[in-house]
C-alpha cells in the first residue's frame, strides 16, 4: 500500500481546521448566545437620546454631551455614537453646528422616526408591547430568582445604582432602567428570553414616548416609587422568592402601563 497522501484530502483537512469566524457568528446567533450588531449598540443609544429628548432632560436648545461623554456614558465605540447621532439628524431631532456641538432643535420633530399611521394604531402597538412584557417578564423574575448567580445580582444592582445616580442628578437613566430589565432576564440563563425583551425595548419605547407627546402629557419624571420598585424586585430575587418576584414583576408593569396612560402622572 502506498505512503503517499492524497493532496485533495490533505486541503480539505487544511480547510476544515482553518478558523472560520464567520461560522463562529452564526453559531453564536443559532443559539441564542447574545451576539449584538454595532447596528444595535447605535440603536440603543439612540433610543436613549431619544427618550431624554422626548421627556425633557435635554430641553430644547440644549447641548447634548461631547462625542466622547457620551462613549463613556454607554460604554460604545465613538463610531456607534456617531451613528447615533446620525438618526437623530436624520430624523430632525437636533442640529449640529461645526466646531460647537449638537443641539436639540428648537421644536424638535418627535414624529419624524414613526410610521404614517394613526394615533390610534400607534397606541395598540405600544398596548401590544405591554401585554407580551406581563407575560414575558414575570416568568423572567421567577426562573431569575431561581437561577440567578452573584454575577448576575452584581450586575442588576449595578444598573440600579446607574439608573439612581442619573436620576438625583437629573442625567439620562432610561438605559440604566432597560439594563435592570435585561439583568433579569439574562439572569434566567435562557437567552430566548434576552433576545424577546431586545427586541422590545427599541419598538416600545420609541412608540411610548411619541404617544405621550400626542396627547401632550408632562414629561415622565423618575420617581421614587418607581426606583423603589426595583429595589423590591432586586431584594426578591437575591433572597430567591421566586414567586414574590414574579408578583413584583407583574405589578410594576402594571403600574408602568397606568402611568404611561394617565395623562399627567409620574413614571
Amino acid at each position: 500500500m502506498s505512503n503517499e497522501r492524497d493532496p485533495q484530502l490533505d486541503a480539505l483537512l487544511e480547510s476544515a481546521s482553518r478558523p472560520r469566524p464567520e461560522l463562529d457568528v452564526l453559531a453564536d446567533v443559532a443559539s441564542g448566545l447574545g451576539y449584538v450588531r454595532a447596528e444595535r449598540f447605535a440603536e440603543r443609544v439612540y433610543e436613549s437620546l431619544f427618550y431624554a429628548i422626548a421627556t425633557g432632560k435635554i430641553a430644547p436648545g440644549n447641548k447634548l454631551p461631547t462625542e466622547l461623554e457620551l462613549a463613556a456614558l454607554f460604554e460604545v465605540s465613538r463610531p456607534v455614537v456617531r451613528q447615533a447621532l446620525d438618526r437623530l439628524r436624520e430624523d430632525r431631532l437636533v442640529d449640529s453646528i461645526r466646531g460647537s456641538g449638537t443641539y436639540v432643535r428648537a421644536k424638535p420633530d418627535l414624529m419624524g422616526g414613526m410610521p404614517a399611521v394613526d394615533p390610534a394604531r400607534r397606541v395598540g402597538h405600544i398596548l401590544e408591547g405591554l401585554e407580551l412584557r406581563m407575560v414575558i417578564e414575570p416568568e423572567c423574575a421567577y426562573l431569575a430568582a431561581l437561577r440567578r448567580s452573584s454575577d448576575d445580582l452584581h450586575d442588576m444592582d449595578r444598573m440600579l445604582t446607574g439608573y439612581e445616580e442619573a436620576d438625583a442628578s437629573g442625567a439620562i437613566a432610561h438605559h440604566y432602567d432597560y439594563g435592570f430589565h435585561q439583568a433579569i432576564a439574562a439572569a434566567t440563563s435562557n437567552q430566548r428570553f434576552v433576545q424577546v425583551l431586545k427586541s422590545l425595548e427599541y419598538d416600545v419605547s420609541h412608540a411610548v414616548n411619541v404617544m405621550r407627546h400626542l396627547v401632550h402629557s408632562e414629561p415622565w419624571k423618575r420617581t421614587r416609587a418607581a426606583i423603589d420598585e426595583h429595589r423590591h424586585l432586586y431584594r426578591l430575587i437575591q433572597a430567591q422568592d421566586a414567586n414574590g418576584a414574579r408578583n413584583v414583576m407583574r405589578s410594576h408593569i402594571e403600574k408602568a402601563k397606568s402611568r404611561m396612560l394617565n395623562s399627567g402622572s409620574e413614571h
